[in-house]
């Protein structure tokens, strides 16, 4: 009896996975037989039972509780469910990779089962019996879609790929689905980025970022000004319905555009949109790295003769700055263990390296020597000047030199002091990593820089402050790290190493940063 009342009041977080089509009346019964439960099942998970009682919602350990009634499960036969709806993106290939790699891992047989274009169903199998254990329902619909299959109960996660809205945050708490804006309640499962694409015979191979602003707001209107042919551009974008047109909307106007050309092009799909860029040969388009297709990618440059271009690197540092984090948004109630299970297989580096394969950008923590960043340093002599000084540069290197650079970068959301997306999972990330012992006996050193907006003094204290900021971030974060096995500091070089030209908001924000460095 003891034992089940612990269940009861110890086990009353809000709510398991996959619901029962209607809810029916279930007795739960203490092995002793001296406590009893009668209400409507709401859910059970294969661990535990969510019971609707007089006294409200329960949630109780089945392993100390006996079920009768119309809604018991059967223990012998239970399968794990949950059902995926959202950005084709990430449903179509990364999602598939993901399963197909947790199913191996698993030990479990595989099987698809293809219910029209846009529905599939995985099933994971024992190999022995062939007697089902879980399923996967993924639902290719789109970002919008899959928010409001989750608030609606349809769906166990969504696949997004964009961050959630506040209208949608209020509705998930509404309907007791928790805080969606809270970590806890997503996570980024791999990394894309926005490029301007144009078709392989165009001539035009860079792009400021003004001037890119400038196209998609229709004030450059003709190649020509891009230093191409006498011919108009054709703009094409992803549709506003779909996650990735509301990123695109979101970060382009923060550029520096104020609206789109009414003229420009919307699909629905990345397919469709490269394929469309690549046969015009006045086209340009902004579209995801992962569905470039046959289109060539034009490199981001600005005034100051900064280059650069979403490689796999640049867009993991978010040095690139139009990277596009994919994400996983979850309810805030329990899913069962064969879930919760591939959730944790998608942070482990055998994931990562299933992501990358798959032609996306993982988040697997990589080191870079010094040597393999000349042109970092390169930039920063040659921006050098009255406030950053000779004596500022040796310093820096000076500091640096003996240390490498870790690909987990932070950054911030424009105008506001709050980390973005992809460095919130980096915290998170970090943390974990410091808690597992990995980088015990190593020394991690927070390293602030800045824009070159304002004085150098000021940019230089800001950066200080900054990197103070994620530290303690990073040790809020890891509740159970040891971290006197291994030594933190923290050091800031203001505008010192820029990493893109200050004349965009963009560039602004690629040089706003903190980053990881370490020996």
């Amino acid at each position: 009896m003891a034992q089940l009342r612990a269940a009861i009041f110890a086990a009353l977080f809000p709510c398991l996975a996959t619901l029962p089509a209607a809810a029916q009346d279930v007795t739960l019964t203490s092995r002793d037989g001296e406590v009893t439960i009668t209400g409507d099942l709401q859910g059970f998970d294969g661990e535990f039972y969510r019971v609707d009682t007089i006294y409200g919602e329960l949630t109780v350990d089945g392993s100390g509780v006996l079920c009768e009634g119309p809604g018991c499960p059967n223990l012998n036969a239970y399968v794990a469910e949950a059902t995926l709806s959202g950005a084709p993106t990430i449903g179509r290939v990364l999602m598939p990779a993901l399963i197909e790699a947790f199913a191996l891992r698993q030990g479990l047989e595989l099987s698809r089962d293809n219910i029209s274009d846009i529905i599939f169903a995985y099933t994971l199998s024992d190999p022995a019996t062939h007697e089902a254990r879980g399923r996967f329902h993924v639902r290719l619909t789109n970002t919008d879609e899959g928010f409001a299959d989750l608030l609606a109960g349809e769906a166990d996660m969504a696949m997004s790929l964009r961050e959630v809205t506040r209208k949608e945050a209020i509705r998930g708490r509404e309907v007791g689905l928790g805080d969606l804006r809270d970590a806890r309640r997503s996570r980024v499962l791999a990394l894309d980025a926005l490029v301007p694409l144009v078709s392989a015979g165009n001539p035009v191979t860079t792009i400021t970022t003004p001037e890119l602003a400038q196209v998609l707001a229709g004030e450059i209107t003709d190649w020509v000004q891009l230093g191409g042919a006498d011919a108009p551009i054709a703009v094409h974008l992803h549709d506003p319905t779909t996650g990735l047109g509301q990123s695109t909307e979101r970060r382009m106007l923060q550029g520096g555009a104020t609206e789109f050309v009414a003229g420009a092009i919307h699909h629905l799909d990345g397919d469709a949109l490269s394929q469309a860029v690549a046969q015009d040969p006045f086209s340009l388009g902004i579209g995801s790295r992962s569905e470039k297709g046959l289109t060539f990618e034009l490199a981001l440059t600005g005034a100051c003769g900064f280059a650069m271009q979403a490689t796999r690197r640049a867009v993991k540092t978010e040095d690139y700055p139009l990277t596009a984090p994919m994400f996983l948004y979850l309810p805030a109630r329990r899913l069962p263990k064969l879930m919760r299970e591939f959730l944790a297989f998608t942070r482990e580096p055998a994931a990562q390296l299933v992501i990358r394969r798959a032609g996306f950008v993982d988040q697997l923590p990589e080191e870079i020597a010094i040597n393999d960043q000349g042109d970092r340093f390169a930039n920063a002599v040659l921006r050098a000047g009255e406030e950053i000084t000779l004596s500022d540069l040796q310093r820096m290197t000076r500091v640096l030199s003996p240390l490498k650079r870790l690909t987990t970068t932070f950054r911030f959301e424009p105008g506001s002091a709050r980390l973005d997306a992809q460095s919130r999972s980096n915290v998170e990330s970090l943390a974990r990593a410091l808690e597992s012992g990995f980088y015990d006996g190593r020394q991690l050193v927070f390293v602030g820089f800045s824009d070159g907006e304002g004085p150098a003094n000021a940019n230089r204290t800001i950066s200080l402050r900054r990197a103070k900021a994620v530290q303690d971030a990073v040790i809020r974060t890891a509740e159970t790290a040891q971290l006197d096995r291994l030594k933190m500091d923290i050091e800031a070089f203001g505008e010192a190493m820029p990493m893109a030209c200050d004349d965009s908001e963009w560039g602004r924000r690629a040089n706003r940063r903190v980053e990881i460095w370490m020996k």
